[in-house]
């Protein structure tokens, strides 16, 4: 290992899919798993390609009911490239002596490698090497070669070359009753000598995927012209070829496609452009300098550098190494070709089939990393929201609700996606889902909306898209607040928060709680930015939206009055209560369940396969309350605490963190994130210990079979946020580019690059000193605020601040 390769050493059938998900290779546009060329779906092995937002939709009766399900399709895979020595099967990993196995994932350059070699029934003894990219400077392009040595033997090879689109949606095992066939066959032809070609169309969303590959053989260098024998199925195209391998000798395999939807711009069609694409598609090794130029220039911008004090050199490579393994795959699936796409942020990347390939609220986690980097992807995926505005507003009309409610799982067009009931795979029973009832991700849209204005000051963005979304988000708070005379406040009844394991009170059958903590404070804040945007918005635009919004003067009073008097209920000495009626609740059996089950992490499957429920219980999957210490600087939460008249001192922050803390159970990788933040400045050496918690929640898939299902794309961002905004107390607040910084005494150097509102600055920060580099650009002067002392900066300037 070193910091910019994962390396797996051996074959590991148990650990292939978390490999393959680990090892997927992806550029914005598609991703490819890490499966091997010769690999089919089975219990080992599951080759997956998908598309960013290629879904599909199907009925299943399953339940008793007629239940529909949008899925991120699995598309025709077009990595099958194998070959069988003399009349024997075709090469299988299980069917052979392994003699040494290595597969590594080059995070610098994006090429995923793998030699092995390998003794046959007959004693033969072979030598493969295999490299593979998905190009990230052409969106359309994946490559892979394959070269074969013959160490001990001379004779007949032959060689299978397809565009298998006869796959369907098998990639988690919960899903596996559900309708799964997504694909309907529409053309297979061979373009010439070296090329096939596949066109398929999924059966609902009729979306037309086009693929065109070309595989050439090469010996010594020397391009071979070889017979082909076409096969031809439906859904499914293959060549096959032989040639006579001498002792010693080596062949290689160069396997080039191209690949188009009926979406794409700016061509006629999607079929001839693959053609097309794949005429001009140069060499492998053409490619290949090509798309390490894009993945050095991506680096440039996103890498962070760090020195470690007290870790072993070991420790240090391995921490660098899964920090630059997490941006990869952020990078993968959210990269530069995602500005031209209407795609959202999918919780489990595009690497898998887990949550059907649907947006939630990961983009929270995401966002901020993105904002600081390349906002212009950020830009990008606020238009997904954007452009779903419509169907949020009709989500909000059929709840009795005025303004837009957007969904909690969001897929093609913006509608609620959410699962009716899912299936617990302990106690194989399907239960309700009730967590459309997440309303919060209405102010987590809001709060994306205006971060990314804060760190970009991108007010055409704002006025002609932001600004009507956050009017129509605080139009739902407006609507769904209702007026207790008896508590003087307001309440919001009958939803979720993020902590999953509640969805209703033990003594009632319809679902819901009230007045959630969380989703109360996040709606008072939403009403208080949303008020604030006539003092930014051009006078016209106001008007304009005023106007279009049929937005009076009442209601906005109405805001503000919500704005200052919302119920947050407390429970003992300034806990703040996850939702009214917490403290009724039944403590826990934390060290009973422990020493039962031993992983407790999904206690809500456990305790629903017992007859019970998480419900009559102080316990949380994740963070709730605490996620408004992870968003918010103790200074903003004052703010709000007071704009609503109840008492904060600073004593409630590690109060309420000691509290929850021990009542979570981290069944989200999310929650091992948030609560590491929460605990930077109170208890760092608790703080380093979930940072490394949620460090290893994919790469050693901690969860216990989730991530070969599909990455954790939030707990990534996460994991790479802390670095980059915990601990060195970013925050973009006013005007004012905020520094804060506290690092752990685990770390002794941290070193990174940000853009803020146009100005590229170098951050070096150690335990006693914080220097910012202006570099040079044409832009105004910006403020930096350090510790309560605020500076300007004019480019090409650089500031220097004393921590001790």
């Amino acid at each position: 290992m070193n910091q910019w390769t994962l390396v797996y050493e051996g074959f590991d059938p148990q650990q292939e899919g978390l490999r393959e998900a680990m090892c997927t290779l992806g550029n914005g546009y598609f991703a490819t798993r890490g499966a091997g060329p010769e690999a089919a779906a089975d219990n080992i092995h599951y080759p997956g390609t998908y598309l960013s937002g290629g879904y599909n939709r199907l009925k299943t009766e399953i339940a008793g009911k007629s239940i529909e399900n949008e899925d991120l399709v699995n598309m025709p895979n077009w990595l099958p490239l194998n070959f069988r020595i003399g009349s024997r099967n075709w090469f299988n990993l299980m069917a052979v002596d392994l003699i040494s196995y290595r597969q590594e994932l080059d995070l610098k350059e994006g090429i995923l490698r793998r030699r092995f070699r390998f003794r046959d029934s007959q004693g033969r003894q072979t030598q493969v090497t295999c490299r593979r990219l998905v190009h990230m400077q052409n969106p359309h392009y994946g490559a892979q070669e394959l070269t074969l040595t013959a160490e001990n033997w001379s004779g007949p090879v032959e060689f299978c070359t397809a565009l298998d689109g006869r796959v369907i949606n098998a990639g988690v095992e919960r899903y596996k009753q559900l309708n799964n066939n997504h694909l309907e066959p529409l053309a297979t032809r061979m373009i010439d000598a070296e090329a096939i070609y596949l066109e398929v169309q999924t059966n609902q969303s009729k979306l037309r995927v086009s693929q065109a590959a070309r595989t050439r053989v090469y010996q010594d260098g020397q391009l071979l012209e070889i017979e082909r024998k076409l096969i031809e199925k439906p859904r499914y195209i293959a060549q096959h070829f032989n040639l006579d391998l001498k002792e010693g000798r080596e062949v290689l395999i160069e396997k080039a496609m191209a690949m188009y939807t009926s979406r794409d711009r700016g061509i006629s069609e999607c079929g001839l452009a693959a053609q097309e694409a794949l005429q001009r598609c140069v060499s492998f090794a053409a490619l290949h300098e090509s798309h390490t130029l894009a993945w050095e220039q991506l680096w440039r911008r996103f890498e962070i550098e760090f020195q470690s004090n007290d870790v072993s050199e070991t420790d240090d490579e391995y921490i660098t190494m899964v920090l630059h393994l997490y941006i990869f795959h952020l990078l993968q699936t959210t990269s530069m070709h995602t500005m031209d796409l209407d795609v959202g942020v999918p919780s489990r990347g595009w690497h898998g089939e887990a949550y059907r390939g649907h947006i939630f609220w990961d983009e929270l986690f995401v966002f901020p990393f993105l904002n600081l980097r390349l906002h212009e992807i950020t830009r990008a995926l606020l238009q997904y929201r954007f452009r779903r505005l419509n169907e949020a507003r009709f989500n909000a009309r059929q709840y009795g609700y005025r303004g837009a409610l957007y969904p909690w799982q969001s897929g093609s067009s913006g509608r609620e996606e959410s699962q009716k009931i899912h299936l617990n795979p302990r106690s194989r029973r399907w239960i309700p889902d009730n967590t459309y009832l997440q309303f919060h991700v209405n102010s987590a849209i809001a709060y994306n909306v205006y971060h990314y204005f804060q760190v970009t000051r991108d007010l055409e963005f704002l006025a002609f898209f932001g600004a009507e979304m956050m009017l129509e988000i605080a139009r739902f708070w407006g609507s769904i607040a209702t007026y207790n005379p008896s508590l003087e406040r307001y309440e919001i009844l009958g939803v979720m928060g993020p902590d999953e394991y509640h969805d209703r009170y033990p003594d009632r059958e319809e679902p819901g709680l009230d007045n959630n903590a969380y989703t109360n404070l996040m709606a008072v804040w939403v009403l208080s930015r949303t008020l604030e945007l006539f003092d930014l918005l051009p006078e016209d635009r106001s008007l304009e939206l005023c106007k279009s919004l049929e937005l009076q003067k009442a209601e906005m009073e109405r805001w503000r009055d919500i704005s200052h008097k919302m119920f947050v209920p407390f429970h003992d000495d300034g806990i703040i209560s996850q939702f009214q009626g917490y403290e009724q609740l039944a403590e826990f059996d934390w060290d009973g369940y422990r020493k039962k089950y031993g992983d407790i992490q999904r206690l809500d499957r456990i305790l629903e396969a017992e007859g019970d429920t998480p419900n009559r219980y102080k316990v949380s999957k994740q963070a709730d309350v605490l996620m408004l210490f992870y968003l918010f600087s103790s200074e903003q939460l004052r703010e709000l605490f007071e704009q609503l008249g109840y008492p904060f001192a600073y004593e409630t922050i590690p109060k309420n963190i000691d509290y929850y803390l021990k009542r979570t159970s981290h069944g989200s990788t999310l929650s091992r994130v948030a609560h590491s933040w929460v605990l930077v400045r109170s208890d760092r050496a608790g703080s380093w210990q979930l940072f490394n918690q949620a460090l290893a929640s994919d790469i050693a898939d901690i969860q216990g079979g989730t991530t070969p299902e599909g990455i954790h794309l939030g707990a990534m961002a996460g994991v790479v946020d802390l670095m980059q905004r915990a601990y060195t107390g970013v925050e973009t607040r006013g005007n004012v580019l905020l520094f804060n910084p506290f690092l752990p005494k685990e770390l002794g150097k941290l070193h990174l690059r940000i853009r803020y509102r146009c100005h590229s600055l170098e951050i070096t920060l150690t335990p006693d000193k914080l220097r910012i580099e202006a570099l040079e650009f044409p832009a105004g002067p910006i403020r930096i605020g350090v510790r309560g002392n605020v500076f300007e900066l004019k480019r090409g300037e650089t500031i220097e601040v004393s921590l001790a």
